[in-house]
């Protein structure tokens, strides 16, 4: 769907919003514009990086951004990002999407025709607003299931999906850092004296706060993936040693029942009227011997 959202008689350019794209959405504007077949193409695939393309009447823009809602167990790039390509130079801009962008959309509402009076205030602020999202996702979700983890691991109250919740956030965040990455040829592009302006500090500034959240947070997420690990390693560690110790008390008494399980014929116990009582106490006695010696040592 096609859609004027502004056009150069109420404004400094022309802003047209195509939603679902087709390829028959592009003929008129393909010739009115001039666009380049091979950015027409790029908009219409599935699965494109962020990046800018720089032609001879416009540039091409590719931004993604974290949708408001999606699910826990994502961890594809277009599962936890929706994508927005937009074409544009000083006289328009086309921005190209699918579904509902919640940011985009907010804008379209009430765009403040004082502040974003050119398309390259305009651009510099629909950039910035993609990358707010990954610094939102980060402090009102991300942090706040990081902690309830921690919570978990400390305080052994692991659930079954704990390590599978943790895995799927580890991929988010790995994924979303890979995006962050690319993004900053965007930003220094548009930190080029040519694009230069007010807003341009606040979109490096916007972009260095979200690199240096998810660097954290891909070290606390490593951190504690490493301390369950521990944790479960030592838990294991324990159950060996009990069940070590078990068998340490029961060697001896085992020997001893070997032995007088053989039933030779000469065996003098064996015909010993006391002989039965006086082989039990011998091995209880021999059981609280190696008791003693494991507290003494501290290994009980």
């Amino acid at each position: 769907m096609v859609r004027t959202i502004l056009d150069s008689s109420n404004a400094s350019f022309d802003w047209i919003d195509i939603s679902e794209p087709t390829l028959e959405d592009f003929e008129t504007l393909r010739t009115k514009y001039q666009l380049h077949e091979a950015s027409i193409k790029d908009c219409l695939q599935i699965g494109q990086l962020p990046k800018i393309e720089e032609f001879e009447n416009y540039h091409f823009l590719i931004i993604r951004s974290i949708p408001a809602r999606f699910d826990n167990f994502s961890d594809t790039l277009t599962e936890i990002t929706e994508r927005i390509s937009v074409f544009f130079s000083d006289k328009f801009v086309i921005t190209v999407h699918r579904g509902n962008i919640e940011y985009l959309e907010k804008l379209a509402d009430n765009f403040p025709f004082n502040k974003l009076n050119s398309s390259k205030l305009f651009i510099n602020h629909l950039t910035s607003e993609a990358l707010k999202t990954f610094e939102n996702l980060v402090i009102n979700k991300l942090n706040t299931q990081l902690d309830s983890y921690e919570e978990m691991v400390f305080l052994n109250r692991r659930k079954k999906d704990f390590l599978r919740q943790l895995y799927y956030i580890k991929r988010q965040i790995d994924l979303i850092r890979i995006i962050l990455t690319l993004y900053k040829d965007i930003v220094d592009f548009f930190h080029l004296s040519a694009f230069k302006n007010i807003y341009t500090q606040d979109l490096k500034d916007i972009y260095a706060r979200s690199s240096t959240l998810y660097r954290n947070i891909s070290e606390n997420t490593a951190q504690l993936l490493s301390v369950y690990f521990n944790i479960e390693s030592n838990h294991t560690n324990d159950i060996m040693r009990t069940l070590t110790i078990i068998s340490v008390f029961f060697m001896p008494l085992t020997f001893i029942v070997g032995v007088y399980g053989m039933n030779f014929k000469n065996m003098p116990e064996l015909e010993w009227y006391y002989g039965y009582p006086a082989v039990m106490l011998a091995m209880a006695v021999l059981a609280a011997l190696i008791y003693y010696w494991f507290k003494k040592r501290r290994w009980l």
